[in-house]
């Protein structure tokens, strides 16, 4: 079930719906209504003197450089300081009385106000800011673009006001039916060794991924980062798309691209933690730590080493409300992806919790503040965007995060399917192959909370970091470098590739919502991710995906590339596929067989390592049935061993005649999958 577009925080008058739909949350019933009305009370807080919660999450508007008519204004909040300057290229970097701030109100706003011919588009500024015992270089937090200099790699925040404003052509709407994620990231989308742009992207990667079948993209590291190792995660100017990759009106024609493909763009929005660094961040704009983070313990996320917003100050709602809506407004995003969301539910963060039961989702042990800020955000978006998409990172199961709003849930539209990669690592490491049972893959596919639909995804970019190994590498290792040419394929090879075609396929055909696929994954890309340190000399040999690779047809990546773009054209013959009732046919875990159906398709996998089965019987719906995708098909480097030209026609059973259904005899080979249409 969708997040409702009309969606509205409301105080319940009877009890919620997410409430009647399961039993077992009876028992907590007063810790998730108390958490509801919260978030209802506080909404009608914000929006007392506004009207809506889109008016509210403006700030991005008053706060900032802005020019308006023939001036120049920049505001900043900062409740601790005691004197403010406006430093940059137009002052010689020095502090002169015409540029100083003024305080213009109890609240802790200052405000310059500057004739239009004091600064130009490009310059570069900071603000010097004073506070008790003490003084510093800040960026403004609500500075829209900041660059870092080659030289001293110090940041700075540029004006950015180009004299021809970028122009959004296309009108565009997601398609969901279904959505086909691909997680990328733009620094490292390209096959050179260096730092890809927002146009190579746009020129280069977009026609591949348009080719592949996806209809959205998911993108990493937008929101400025110091550290470009920190994949994005360690944000400094939440306002400000990374210069690494280019201007901020390359973004946008990026983002304008895709939607003229046919393109959704969702983006990876971390509003669970911020850098600690004080000259680049808002760790410390004005001598006071605590402006936008907790104090004492709670300021400091021990694990990541960053800083952790308090959600409970209508200060923080508001800059990351406005950061939300922001990002949609002035770039276009068709929604989020949140970050980290099991570190801002629990006050441990979710490090050493068990989650065995529905006790550890209603101990006290949670974040009730972030649960506010989080179904906040997801009627703001919603409301900004009736179309938008939102996706919640959580791992412990917390119930409701992927139900609406109206019926007591967080709001979010999809929630990751995070046990499904950690069980395929788990199987690859530990079982042998005669111990993969179809029964126990199956259950772990569609063992989800029904009424929340999920992105389901057998690796992301977290399987694919330094230290850790894709599903090919962990399937293939070192025979990727000797053997992966075609005709030199080892049995190790043949069985990595047939078992990545097989994992791939159960995997998305299984999903209630959406498929995630990270960016190279789809034709089994080499090696890891590992970006630019010390450790290995500086060099941007593994932060990169090497397409060279998938375009050599004599290498077997194309053989899995095809085979994505396959699978992703069979799941969409069905429509609302995604919706569909995942129905099982048949499961023998001593043959190693499964068979289940959707719609008008009908999924068979033989995981049996050794068997190949004949005239194998599976009971289904009479009528007959047509392959539509074979993993064993040559073009996807299999081995061809069945004609997929054969109708296949249902043999009838007196028993099964009043339900029916019949007999379909097949011939599957040993570790293959097909899929069959219904006619």
């Amino acid at each position: 079930m969708s997040v409702k577009k009309s969606d509205k925080l409301q105080n319940p008058q009877d009890v919620l719906p997410i409430i009647k739909r399961d039993p077992y949350l009876e028992p907590y019933s007063k810790a998730i209504e108390g958490r509801y009305r919260h978030a209802a009370d506080k909404c009608a807080e914000l929006i007392a003197n506004v009207g809506s919660l889109s008016s509210f999450a403006s700030g991005y508007m008053y706060y900032g450089l802005h020019k308006i008519q023939a001036h120049w204004t920049l505001r900043e909040w900062a409740p601790n300081a005691t004197a403010i300057f406006l430093v940059g290229d137009f002052t010689q970097w020095k502090e002169k009385p015409e540029f100083r701030l003024q305080r213009i109100n109890a609240h802790g706003d200052w405000e310059i106000v500057l004739p239009e011919d004091v600064i130009r588009h490009g310059q570069l500024y900071k603000l010097k800011v004073y506070w008790r015992g003490g003084a510093g270089e800040r960026i403004p937090a609500w500075a829209d673009r900041v660059v870092q200099d080659s030289q001293t790699a110090i940041f700075c925040a540029q004006v950015w006001h180009p004299e021809k404003p970028f122009v959004f052509r296309h009108r565009f709407k997601p398609s969901r039916s279904p959505l086909f994620i691909y997680e990328c990231h733009v620094g490292m989308a390209q096959d050179k060794e260096g730092i890809g742009t927002y146009d190579e992207f746009r020129t280069q990667v977009l026609p591949r991924i348009a080719e592949a079948g996806y209809n959205c993209i998911q993108v990493m590291a937008i929101q400025e980062h110091p550290y470009y190792g920190s994949f994005g995660y360690h944000v400094s100017s939440f306002f400000a798309p990374s210069s690494r990759f280019g201007t901020p009106d390359e973004l946008k024609a990026l983002i304008d691209e895709a939607h003229s493909r046919g393109i959704a763009v969702i983006m990876d929005l971390v509003h669970s933690h911020a850098v600690k660094n004080e000259t680049e961040g808002i760790g410390n704009i004005a001598g006071d730590p605590c402006q936008y983070f907790h104090c004492g313990q709670r300021r400091l996320h021990n694990q990541w080493d960053s800083l952790c917003f308090d959600y409970g100050k209508n200060e923080v709602i508001h800059f990351l409300l406005s950061n939300c809506k922001y990002w949609l407004e002035e770039y276009h995003f068709d929604g989020f992806r949140f970050d980290g969301v099991t570190s801002m539910l629990y006050y441990s963060h979710g490090i050493g919790e068990s989650f065995m039961s529905y006790d550890d989702y209603f101990n006290g042990h949670q974040d009730d503040d972030a649960i506010c800020y989080l179904m906040l955000a997801n009627q703001l978006i919603h409301e900004v965007n009736k179309d938008a998409i939102t996706i919640a990172e959580e791992v412990s199961g917390m119930p409701g995060i992927a139900s609406s709003l109206s019926d007591g849930g967080y709001g979010f539209d999809y929630r990751l399917a995070m046990n499904i990669p950690d069980y395929w690592i788990k199987i690859i490491k530990e079982k042998r192959d005669e111990e993969w049972l179809p029964g126990s893959l199956f259950w772990e596919m569609t063992n989800r909370r029904q009424d929340e639909l999920t992105v389901s995804y057998c690796e992301s970019h977290d399987q694919a970091l330094v230290g850790d190994k894709t599903i090919i590498f962990r399937l293939i290792d070192a025979d990727m470098y000797w053997h992966f040419r075609i005709g030199d394929e080892t049995d190790v090879v043949h069985r990595g590739i047939a078992l990545h075609k097989m994992i791939r396929l159960l995997t998305a055909s299984t999903m209630n919502g959406a498929y995630l696929n990270f960016m190279g994954n789809e034709f089994g890309h080499p090696e890891w991710i590992d970006f630019p340190r010390e450790g290995n000399g500086w060099s941007y040999q593994y932060a990169r995906r090497q397409w060279h690779l998938m375009d050599n047809k004599e290498l077997c990546y194309h053989y899995l590339s095809s085979f994505d773009h396959a699978m992703l054209d069979t799941l969409r013959m069905v429509p609302r596929f995604e919706h569909t009732v995942v129905r099982e046919r048949w499961c023998n875990d001593d043959d190693q067989i499964l068979a289940f159906s959707r719609g008008s398709l009908l999924f068979v996998f033989n995981f049996n390592p050794q068997t190949s089965f004949d005239n194998y019987g599976i009971l289904v719906p009479e009528g007959k049935y047509e392959v539509c995708l074979n993993t064993d098909s040559t073009l996807f480097g299999g081995n061809g061993l069945a004609d997929d030209s054969v109708e296949h026609f249902t043999i009838a059973d007196p028993l099964y005649k009043s339900s029916h259904k019949a007999w379909l005899r097949l011939y599957i080979p040993a570790r293959s999958a097909v899929v069959l249409k219904r006619q």
